[in-house]
């Protein structure tokens, strides 16, 4: 008796000293992307935004935790070529949009994960663009060593302005909708 008592004992002290440690898994930037599409009246324009770095972190399996640093002078249009490509991604790139030689990175960085099932997380994170700070709240997607998501930004909480039928009048069919999107996928 006294024999497994001393194992209960020790089998006590081994799951009461057991830590489950969280691994933490660096993207790969070189498979990893941000496709973003913006719209306005008469159309839309597409691109891609690469990512400085980032990582996701998991403790038993689950998403606990992640940060992204974007690197903004790597913004890109995909959907023109020639002097329209170079005329646009000027354009974006300047204090109309996202002031990009003021502010070449954007960081997203994880608050709260929520495990909706599926490998499905619902994320709230603090999106800073410009030096400007806002929640954003999205689903992200595990599979094996890949993560997806796809969120909705408000441009008009980061200052940018231009071309918004929310801030100014008579813009007519110059108008660009406040809204764009972001299609991200994620390697690690």
């Amino acid at each position: 008796m006294r024999s497994l008592k001393s194992f209960s004992l020790v089998l006590l002290v081994l799951f009461s000293y057991t830590k489950v440690i969280s691994q933490t898994y660096k993207i790969d930037v070189s498979k990893s992307i941000i496709n973003w599409e913006g719209k306005k009246i008469t159309g839309q324009h597409e691109g891609t935004i690469k990512f400085k770095d980032g990582y996701l972190i998991f403790k038993d399996k689950k998403l606990t935790g992640g940060s992204f640093t974007a690197d903004m002078k790597t913004l890109s249009n995909t959907d023109q070529t020639g002097s329209s490509k170079t005329k646009l991604e000027g354009h974006l790139r300047s204090e109309d949009f996202f002031s990009v030689d003021n502010f070449t990175t954007s960081t997203l960085v994880f608050k709260s994960i929520a495990n909706k099932g599926n490998n499905t997380y619902l994320i709230n994170a603090d999106l800073t663009i410009k030096g400007i700070t806002g929640n954003v709240q999205f689903d992200l997607v595990v599979n094996g060593n890949k993560a997806t998501a796809e969120l909705e930004i408000n441009r008009t909480k980061y200052d940018i302005r231009y071309g918004s039928g929310s801030y100014f009048d008579d813009l007519g069919d110059k108008t660009i909708y406040d809204d764009f999107e972001l299609n991200v996928v994620l390697a690690f």
